[in-house]
Formats: C-alpha cells, structure tokens, sequence
C-alpha cells in the first residue's frame, strides 16, 4: 500500500491536510478500447476572424450513458485527446451520463482554419454549448484537465444557466482582471512556462516539429513522476523537443496500453498538431481578454474544485494560483493537491477518482441553480458578433 499525500484547502479557510492510502493504481483496468465507446458528430458555428467568413465545423464527442439524470462535460486539453479521461469513464459511467468532446481542431474535431485568431474562450465555449444542445442536455457540471479547466472555468463564468458546477485539474482560473498579459507573462515566475513563448509565437515552426514524429511529440509530453522528461524540458523558446535530442527513442506512455498510444498517434496524425496551438497565440488570449472586459465579470459562483499535482514539470500551480488570485474570483472554491506530475487524472486515477467523488457528493442539490436569464445568464456572443 503507498500513500499519497493530499490537502484540502477551502477558500477562507485554513488548510485541512489529510493523506489519501491507495492500492496500486495499477490493479485499475479499463473495461473498453478508445474504439469501442459511441461517437457523435454535431455542426456548429464557428468564426474564421481571417477570412471573416462563418464555416461549419464538426466536433465529434463520445456519449456514455445517455439515460442518466445528472450529466458530467469533460474537456481535454493540450495535447491531449477525450481518451485522457479514460479512468473517468470507468468510474463514473454507471451514474452520470459523460459527454466528452474532442476540442475543435483535434482529432476529427474540426476547425475553421484560422487557428491563431479563431479560437478563444468564447468561441470553444460555444462549441461546448452546441454539443450540449445537440446531446439534448440542459445542465451538467464541467470537468476540465490543463487547458479544459481554463476552459470549463469560463464555461461556467460565461454560462451560469448550464453549468453548474466546474472541476479543474492542474490549471488554476485565469480570471482575466486588470490589465491584458498573455499567458507566457508568468515566465519569470516559472520558467518552464518558456514553451508557451515558442507555441505562441513561432505556431508554424512549432507545428512542423510536433508533426515530424507524433509518436515522439506525445511521448515526450505524456510522462509521469516515475517516468519524467528530461530536466531542461518546456525551458526553450525556440524549440519543443530539444531537451529530447540525445534520447534516441523516448519510452512508451507509460499509462497507455500500446493499443491505446497506436490510438493517440492516429488521431493526431489526422489533423497534425497546427490547429491545437490555438490555446498559445497572442491573438487568441487577447480576443478572450476583450471579450470577457466587454462581460465585465469575472466571478464564478457555482461549486469549483480545482485538483492540483504536485510534482508537475510545467509549473508550480500552487503558486501559480496564489499569483493569479484566482481563489479572489472563486468564492465557492475547494482546493485538494495531490502526488503525480501533469497528467493526475491517468497517473494516480484512484486518487483523482476519490477526490471527484467525494466534491460531487458534497454538492449535490447545492449547485448554483438557473436564474433569470436577465439576471444571471451572460450569453456567449453568436459566431457572427464575435
């Protein structure tokens, strides 16, 4: 038996620490292949700000268990794909219905072309409404890991009406307060954030060298405090894998069958890694900041908790947060750490599983209910307004 250490934090409150004791994560098995689960496909609206034309575009999601009453929204990532919620998925498909959409531009997500302007918060938030229309689901409680929490977060911010609840793992809340600053100003505070700098604003030169070996690109990225990058990894600004170059071939994934990361390399090898990038570009984190200013709130009020590893090589979110003030913006916000690097939702899935379980049952009957629309209801701008 290991034990995993864990601390509570409530928003006002002092510290509350326990230590979480687990048996091997490994005795976990998934009872299906990426393969096997229902797919869907909608068409929604999306801008292409260059062009300055609205396209169709597919994001496909997979459904799990449609005929349950309560209704959890997970939200991957970068580079990340809906089978990072795997785990999840076994532990929760017999009580919610799960609906877990690929973002527009991975996989066979598509996107409307213009990756560095035309995908901000508001734009993936509308996309998230239009698989929720199309699944026929009214209200569900949003659970994101890295940029998907960022994303859950403003999903909630922006649409208190359907979002009742939001979980974000590792990435705290941006709130986007004050002055604009792209996510690469938080270099100087920790500088393995650098990576951002190239992703942002080198997107051709970065997506050339993702696409040159998607195997290696996700190795390189999907590692785990047993199994970690090498030390100056995410440090440069002028390349993604440099740190690598003396590692001839990287080890698997090491939370991944090899059926699994077969998988993760064809559905990246559909689209490539170029229209991903639109988390980092400047364009799009200053659209998402003129947007949320012209909202002029930036207070989430529903139930949050926010799952934070602490041996994560991309930053110290713990400090990250306190830098943020993001618990300032989080009113109803717990706060649980736990063992594992970037990925704990694959890394330590029991840990993870227990901490979502527990903070579900805690808020049962006591998420924000809908209001008056004219109330509480901030509307994301249609395509064609933003």
């Amino acid at each position: 038996m290991r034990l995993f250490p864990s601390c509570l934090l409530l928003a006002g409150s002092a510290a509350l620490c326990a230590r979480a004791a687990d048996i091997s994560e490994s005795s976990i098995e998934v009872s299906f292949r990426p393969q096997d689960l229902p797919q869907k496909t909608t068409t929604c609206k999306a801008l292409n700000r260059a062009a300055r034309t609205l396209e169709d575009i597919q994001i496909e999601y997979i459904d799990v268990n449609p005929t349950a009453e309560r209704t959890l929204l997970m939200v991957h990532g970068w580079p990340s794909l809906w089978h990072s919620w795997k785990f999840q998925v076994e532990e929760f498909k017999d009580d919610y219905r799960l609906i877990i959409p690929n973002n527009r531009g991975f996989a066979n997500s598509t996107h409307p072309g213009d990756f560095v302007a035309s995908g901000t918060w508001a734009d993936m938030v509308g996309d998230l409404m239009c698989v929720l229309e199309h699944a026929g689901v009214n209200t569900a409680v949003c659970m994101g890991h890295d940029w998907g929490s960022e994303l859950c977060y403003e999903a909630a911010r922006m649409r208190p009406d359907r979002i009742t609840a939001v979980l974000g793992a590792v990435v705290p809340y941006m709130p986007s307060e004050g002055s604009f600053a792209p996510s690469s100003a938080l270099v100087p505070y920790l500088p393995r954030l650098a990576y951002q700098i190239y992703l942002g604003e080198s997107p051709d030169s970065a997506s050339v060298e993702l696409n040159k070996d998607v195997r290696r690109t996700l190795r390189a990225t999907l590692r785990t405090v047993a199994s970690p990058p090498p030390e100056t990894f995410l440090e440069s600004t002028t390349t993604y894998l440099g740190a690598w170059k003396e590692v001839k071939e990287i080890p698997p994934i090491p939370f991944f069958t090899k059926e699994e990361e077969d998988y993760w390399v064809e559905q990246y090898s559909i689209q490539g890694f170029e229209f991903t990038l639109e988390f980092y570009t400047i364009a799009n984190q200053l659209g998402s900041w003129e947007f949320i200013h012209a909202q002029g709130n930036y207070t989430i009020p529903q139930p949050a908790l926010a799952i934070l590893p602490i041996h994560d090589p991309v930053a110290n979110w713990e400090k990250a947060m306190q830098l943020l003030r993001s618990q300032h913006f989080l009113p109803n916000l717990a706060v649980k750490t736990m063992d594992g690097a970037h990925w704990p939702q694959l890394e330590f899935p029991k840990v993870f599983n227990r901490f979502v379980r527990e903070w579900l049952n805690e808020i049962e009957g006591k998420e924000t209910k809908p209001q008056d629309t004219e109330q509480a209801v901030l509307h994301v701008r249609s395509a064609g307004e933003l």
